[in-house]
């Protein structure tokens, strides 16, 4: 049974600043936490009812909790199972992109956009995404959550995009309302494509690194598509064109 301290700090767990000091996130689901624990993520502490208890007998830092207990921590409306908080793998150092395809994120706000978005990466063998300083934090738990595990082998870098793109070799491709449609395109292995804001795009100071604009056309009358779905149908092309 988690005391009332324990309650309270993982309550805080669920801000931004609380995670940053003390270096930790939460994730919750049968699934997910076994994806990070198979990982090698830290288990700084694990909060399962009895039954996950019983059948995870090698796992550290594990604690039984009741259902009631477990939906006072958990933030889903369903709790399932279990919920643990694991120490952060923080990624400092941007690693070599060169004969990759990777994404570049420009202030991506929804939680469920970027954990769906790493949930693409992920499908389509992405493992490296270069996200604007302003983008909604990887650890938030509602990013975790729709990773569904994706967190476990796609490597977010936060950074100052200018300063990244002008020191950049790789191809820089845009998804824009106007650009060249994807079905023209040569089979790409090396680029970056950037994925913009929800609402605004990709921001004029960025717009100026894009060497190649491209859009996804469509033939009814919606004013856009969603930024995970829009990255899933490029990275369909970009990757799977013979």
């Amino acid at each position: 049974m988690p005391s009332r301290n324990e309650v309270k700090y993982i309550q805080s767990l669920y801000h931004k600043k609380n995670r940053n000091k003390e270096e930790v996130f939460i994730a919750e689901g049968v699934k997910i936490v076994a994806e990070l624990i198979n990982a090698g993520f830290g288990i700084q502490k694990i909060y399962g009812v009895k039954d996950w208890i019983d059948a995870n007998t090698n796992i550290l830092h594990a604690a039984v909790v009741s259902d009631d207990e477990l939906e006072k921590i958990s933030s889903l409306e369903t709790p399932n199972k279990v919920l643990a908080i694991f120490y952060k793998k923080n990624s400092v150092r941007i690693p070599d992109l060169k004969n990759k395809i990777s994404l570049v994120l420009d202030g991506i706000q929804d939680p469920g956009n970027l954990g769906t978005i790493v949930r693409i990466a992920d499908w389509f063998g992405v493992k490296n995404i270069i996200a604007s300083e302003d983008t909604v934090d990887l650890y938030n738990s509602k990013v975790i959550q729709s990773t569904m595990g994706s967190i476990a082998r796609v490597a977010i870098f936060y950074t100052d995009l200018k300063s990244f793109f002008e020191t950049n070799k790789i191809p820089v491709f845009g998804a824009m309302l106007n650009g060249e449609n994807i079905a023209s395109l040569q089979k790409i292995n090396e680029c970056l494509l950037i994925i913009g804001n929800e609402s605004k795009g990709i921001r004029a100071d960025i717009e100026q690194y894009i060497q190649q604009c491209i859009t996804i056309p469509g033939t009814g009358d919606a004013e856009s598509l969603n930024a995970a779905v829009a990255t899933g149908i490029i990275l369909s092309w970009l990757k799977l064109k013979p």
